[in-house]
């Protein structure tokens, strides 16, 4: 079993990085700091319109959240409607769940316009009740959303869910058509493909450990591969450890997810464990999310553990995760896991994005696990905003306050996870 993420492991190499000296570019218009989907997204926009880009990666182009996640790229969002609705109102929270419809089609067009072979298909999200009340929630989210807001939604009752999943460990569901699937390690190579092609200058190992402010938005910035200077910053950094971001991991708790990969299984098995072929996610808190690859390996995670990423650490919670496939699907019990990995998720306190700008720098992040699409789509947002264009995003007016005691090392998880646990037991 490899301790590697599938995605990255199956993707080819990249092969549009930059071997210039970093000083040798001068001044750019605009640095990224970042070469996820997020900072990708928005230095391909940006070249295609002409401006002169850097983009700064501490490691490997999508190595980090980007290339080690579950595939999933869902539209609705992961919160209960009504309470954005009574935190929000009606018409903010409205905005909110539709963008997350317009995400899944920013990446649905960047595949397209720029050719990306990278298995998208439109899969639909089915959400499994865990528990009978849980099929009730979702119920009132059907009745809720499927009047005006997500028309296409169709709610699945215990007795129909064979069709959809063989498994008994549900009590229904909520089926979400839009959403979609992808290879995400092939999608990040060729955005960044895609980027450098436009003429995104793109550096990797490219650690940055200064960020100096020189007037407005124009800043000095100090790497790993040397220093330049740029006109503007986007920070698209996520749950990055190092380099000079302070303001931002106060705001952000770096939550470990862990995924296991399956060798491919037998066709016949495959077509009848999950003949819907969706992305699955369950109602648990710490509940779990998988699907099916081209190739029939079933991609299967979830917070396992609340635990950071590492060799040791992934191995244990594929231990975890491999016991939770087996009640899932028994048929599986003894079927040989080919990958085993974690990453971190950017979680913010409430689980929603934020994006806008502080001292000079701009900045999108705290997807919360929501990552696949949203990152896309707001490096395409925040492309505008650079280029000074009228940007309207549901993200960029919210609060966002340090979170009490969180000064970058999460050493309350293990609290959290506990408290989450004995929710699940409740609830």
């Amino acid at each position: 079993m490899k301790l590697d993420s599938y995605w990255l492991d199956s993707a080819p190499p990249f092969k549009g990085g930059s071997d210039a000296p970093l000083h040798s570019l001068g001044r750019v218009d605009v640095a990224v700091v970042g070469g996820g989907f997020t900072g990708l997204s928005a230095a391909l926009t940006l070249a295609k319109r002409g401006a002169s880009v850097a983009v700064l990666e501490a490691g490997r182009v999508a190595g980090e959240a980007s290339g080690r996640n579950g595939g999933h790229c869902s539209n609705g969002v992961a919160h209960d409607y009504e309470g954005l609705v009574r935190r929000f109102g009606e018409t903010k929270a409205r905005a909110m769940y539709r963008d997350f419809d317009a995400a899944v089609d920013s990446v649905e067009a960047i595949v397209r316009d720029e050719a990306i072979d990278c298995d998208f298909v439109r899969s639909g999200k089915l959400k499994l009740a865990a528990k009978p009340q849980h099929y009730e929630g979702l119920a009132r989210t059907f009745e809720t959303l499927g009047r005006e807001v997500d028309t296409g939604m169709e709610l699945i009752e215990r007795a129909r869910l064979p069709t959809e999943i063989d498994s008994a460990q549900f009590h229904g569901g909520l089926l979400q058509k839009t959403s979609a699937q992808m290879h995400v390690g092939r999608f990040g190579v060729g955005l960044a493909e895609a980027a450098a092609r436009r003429g995104a200058r793109i550096y990797e190992s490219a650690t940055v450990t200064r960020l100096e402010r020189l007037s407005g938005r124009a800043h000095r910035i100090t790497s790993a591969r040397g220093t330049i200077e740029a006109g503007q910053v986007f920070l698209a950094t996520g749950a990055s450890r190092p380099g000079p971001l302070s303001w931002f991991r106060r705001r952000i708790v770096p939550v470990g997810s862990f995924i296991v990969a399956t060798e491919p299984l037998d066709a016949a098995v495959a077509q009848r464990l999950m003949p819907g072929r969706r992305n699955y996610v369950t109602t648990r808190i710490i509940g779990n999310y998988f699907r099916l690859t081209p190739d029939n390996r079933l991609i299967y995670g979830g917070r396992a553990r609340f635990a950071m990423p590492g060799a040791g650490s992934d191995e244990k919670s594929g231990r975890v995760l491999r016991e939770s496939l087996g009640t899932v699907f028994p048929a599986l019990r003894a079927v040989k896991l080919d990958y085993c990995w974690g990453g971190l998720v950017d979680m913010t306190a409430d689980r929603l994005p934020r994006a806008g700008e502080h001292d000079g720098l701009l900045y999108s992040m705290g997807y919360s696990g929501h990552g696949v699409q949203m990152s896309t789509h707001m490096g395409r947002v925040m492309a505008d905003m650079i280029d000074g264009r009228a940007v309207s995003s549901p993200w960029l007016e919210l609060d966002w306050r340090a979170i009490p005691g969180n000064f970058g090392d999460p050493w309350f998880l293990p609290f959290v996870g506990a408290y989450y646990r004995v929710q699940d037991m409740i609830h």
